[in-house]
Order: C-alpha cells, then structure tokens, then sequence
C-alpha cells in the first residue's frame, strides 16, 4: 500500500514545528497541518512577566542607595510608570520573533510540506488525515496541537466577558485600561500572571479552591511564592468558589465564596484542555478526554499509527517529540522517561523542581527519607543580590538516592538542572558537594547536599562516639 507521506504532523504548535524540522533531517518526507492561529500560549504572558521583572527591580533599587531622581531620595519606593500600551508592544515584538524561527518558509527549505488549514482524520477506505479536501495518507502521524485555556463553569461568566492567558495581548485595547483584577485558578500561569500585574500597578485579587496555591508543588515551597505574593500586594482566597459573575453599570463582579468583589477584568487561568474536538478521532480508534489522550510509555494513541505528544510545555513536548518520532520513523521500542525531567514556574522568585514531593517521598519510603534543606539568605551571592527569598530542598533516602527536590530562587530554573541530572543519571547526592563559583547562588546546592553527611552523622550515635574516643585520645597523646 502506498502512502504520500512517512509522517503527518498535526498541530500549528512549537512542538508541531520542531518535530517537523527534526523528522525532515532524518530525511523523512513529511507534511505539516496547521491549522490558524499559531498556539503559542503562554509567550505573551512570559514576556510580559520578564517586564514586571524589570519594573520590580527598578522600585528595589533604593536598597543598594541608587534612586531614580536625586530628588525623591527621601522616598521609601520610587515612582516607577509603566505606560502598558508600549509594554506590550514589546511583548508583541518579541513573539514576532520566536514565530519567524517557526515560519512556513523556514519548514519548507527544510523540505517539509507545510499545509494550512483545519482538518479530520478519516478511517476508509485507509486512515488518513483530510484537509482542504486533500486526503494525506502516512505510515504514521504525530498529533502536536497543544492546548487551550480550560473555561470553568461559572453563572454569567460568558455574557461578563474575560481574558485568558492566551488573550492577554488584547489588555492593551480596552478602554479605559483595566485597573482591578480577578484572577481565577491556582495554576502556575494563575500565579504568574497575578504577580505580574500587581507589579504593573493593578490592584489584584487570587480566587484559588485550593487550601494554598501551587498545590501540586511542595507545601513549604508553595507557601514561599505565596508569602511573596502577598507581601507585594496580591489578595490571595484560599478555599474559594468563583460561582458567578455579572456584569452591572459597566462593572463586573464576581462571586466568590460568600463575598462578591466588583472587579474592572476577570483572567482565567484555571487549566488546560486539549485541542482535539474536531480531529474526528473517535472514527479512527483513539480514545481521549478533558485530561488528555490515552498514551502508551511510547507515546502510541490506542490506534499504534497515530502518536500523540500528551505535554503542553515546550521542553516536554520537545522531549516526547524526539521519542515519538523515532517510534514513528523507526521502530516503536522507545519509552518515555520521565524521571530526572524538571519543570518551572516563573514567579519571582522562581520555583523549579523535580521528581517527588516531601510527602510523596514518606508516602513511598517512610522512615527512609530525608529532608535536605538550605535557605537562600545564607548564600553570599544571594545577600550581594538582595534576592534573599527561597530555599533548596532535596529529598533524598537514607543511601543518598534523590527522589526529589524544589528550589525557590532567582534563577531557580537553572539552579535545578544540576539536580536533575544528577536523578537522570542516578548519582547519589553525595556527589553534588562541589566547590561553586564565589559569590554565585549555585552554592546552595552544594551547601544543601552538604547536609546529607551532617544528617547522617547526627544519627549515627556509634560513630560520633568513635569520633570522640579519637580525638580524645589524640588529644591525650601530646600532652
């Protein structure tokens, strides 16, 4: 049976794209579908997160003596203006850019058929994927279509109006420019986008279920973020159902738990769901849901010809991409390991971390499990910063095996790759003791894997006898 194509890929996405690059320089013929718009969710956000950086560090510059008008000395904190409209056309510049290196020209000097349009798979008489009433037929296909913002069922929520993290670029245009924020979901995006626009001047309020926020994330970790949420001005509600939202007199409120709060824009940041609805995927045998799609350790769907990259985020995605395409080209022998994968999130400070939690580990492990722990303000680097918020904490078993660890710090999604590789490689923490560059926040890790020996020590009654009979009796020998 021929075939036009030895993979389709599905999906107007980063991952979509780098797939398609790498499959066609294993000199594969392959097809790219993408649908319109490019789903590049989450650029605009981080961008825009990048200047409230900025802005934030530009009102702490008091703290080394340096002022923005020799004037104002005699404030506290500087006035800083941040004029949104230039800020996000900035923003708007800078994902020009990322989508130049994803562009149709650049796929197709790599030899990749580059298809536009929205499309379904269809089962006979051969599975093969229409688009345009051109029918493209594989040996296998590779779904990369990503995901969109979950919209939760909330009375009056549509007829209200709201923005998504995938919308945000339209803040600029509404007139007047918001100045009160509701910002609904407990997610990392959540998060982000609440600290970003308190920075930016925007008076904001967090409405989380949740008891805390980040609450996939370590406890001790995720109360750290939220600590530094509310010292900068965020209102966080923790264990809060939003259940309406109206619009009155030009004024939206929101019901959330038994307080209703009048906001200028709400911005839902509660999830994702995936892009799949109109694929058309039931008639060919692949199961999915709101989670997701149904994957193998091989990233196959339940039909074996048609893979799926199951991550939105780009380094994942990446990842899965690579182990599908070899299954997909090849033969399908390869797993997926996600063991030693970090992941971040770009509050600031930032919070990365890997493998399992605290209480996973003692779920798991029990008595065997210890809490390797250093704070950020013992860091020279992090004093000479005036970045003195966060920790390391790596958890590890009794014979130096790390299960996992959280790092709370600037940079902290650098700071974690050292972990990382060290739990992908299965080196033993003891190994992470290196002597780091003075002054450099990269010390806490080693300082924090210096912990395991003293822990270890301090349990150890029969050896610190032995060690004190020792220098007792050296002692006693030169006298």
């Amino acid at each position: 049976m021929a075939v036009d194509y030895d993979l389709v890929i599905i999906g107007n996405t980063p991952v979509g794209f780098y797939a398609a690059a790498k499959a066609a320089s294993l000199k594969a013929r392959v097809a790219l579908v993408a649908p319109e718009p490019l789903v590049n969710a989450g650029t605009h956000s981080k961008a825009l997160t990048q200047i409230s950086r900025i802005a934030q560090q530009m009102k702490g510059a008091h703290q080394f003596g340096i002022y923005c008008d020799a004037d104002e000395q005699t404030q506290a904190y500087p006035q800083i203006s941040v004029k949104f409209n230039e800020a996000m056309q900035w923003c708007v510049g800078v994902v020009s850019n990322l989508e130049a290196q994803q562009s149709p020209a650049v796929l197709s000097s790599l030899g990749v058929d580059f298809i536009t349009g929205a499309g379904q798979f269809y089962p006979k008489p051969h599975l093969g994927f229409e688009v345009k009433d051109r029918r493209l037929r594989a040996r296998a296909y590779l779904l990369a279509t990503g995901t969109r913002s979950a919209i939760p069922e909330i009375d009056g929520l549509e007829a209200t109006g709201y923005l998504t993290a995938q919308t945000i670029s339209q803040f600029a245009n509404i007139n007047p420019q918001p100045q009160s924020l509701m910002v609904i979901g407990a997610n990392p995006t959540a998060i982000e986008l609440a600290q970003t626009f308190v920075r930016l001047g925007k008076t904001v309020t967090l409405a989380v279920r949740s008891p805390y926020i980040l609450p996939q994330e370590d406890s001790e970790a995720a109360q750290l973020i939220e600590a530094q949420l509310e010292a900068e001005g965020v209102r966080i509600l923790t264990k809060t159902e939003v259940t309406q939202a109206k619009s009155i007199d030009g004024k939206k409120w929101v019901q959330a738990g038994n307080q209703a709060i009048e906001v200028d824009e709400i911005l839902l940041a509660a999830g994702e769901q995936p892009n799949l609805d109109s694929l058309n995927l039931e008639s060919v045998g692949v199961k999915w849901h709101l989670r997701g799609i149904e994957l193998s350790e091989k990233l196959q769907t339940t039909n074996p010809r048609i893979f799926a990259c199951g991550y939105n985020l780009a380094h994942l995605g990446n990842y899965e991409a690579d182990i599908a395409l070899k299954n997909a080209l090849f033969l399908p022998v390869f797993k997926a390991d996600y063991g030693g994968i970090s992941s971040g999130i770009f509050s600031d400070p930032q919070l990365a971390r890997v493998g399992i939690s605290e209480a996973q580990a003692r779920s798991l492990y029990r008595k065997d499990v210890l809490v390797l722990r250093q704070y950020l303000k013992t860091v020279a680097g992090a004093q000479m910063q005036g970045e003195t918020t966060g920790l390391c904490k790596i958890i590890v078993r009794g014979n130096g095996e790390i299960l996992g660890a959280s790092i709370v710090a600037p940079n902290a999604d650098e700071l974690i790759y050292t972990i990382a590789l060290a739990m992908r490689q299965k080196i033993k923490v003891e190994k992470l003791k290196l002597p780091a560059i003075w002054p450099s926040l990269s010390e806490i890790t080693g300082n924090t894997a210096g912990e395991w020996n003293r822990q270890r020590l301090s349990r150890n009654e029969r050896l610190q006898d032995f060690l004190e009979g020792l220098f007792n009796w050296r002692r006693g020998r030169f006298k």
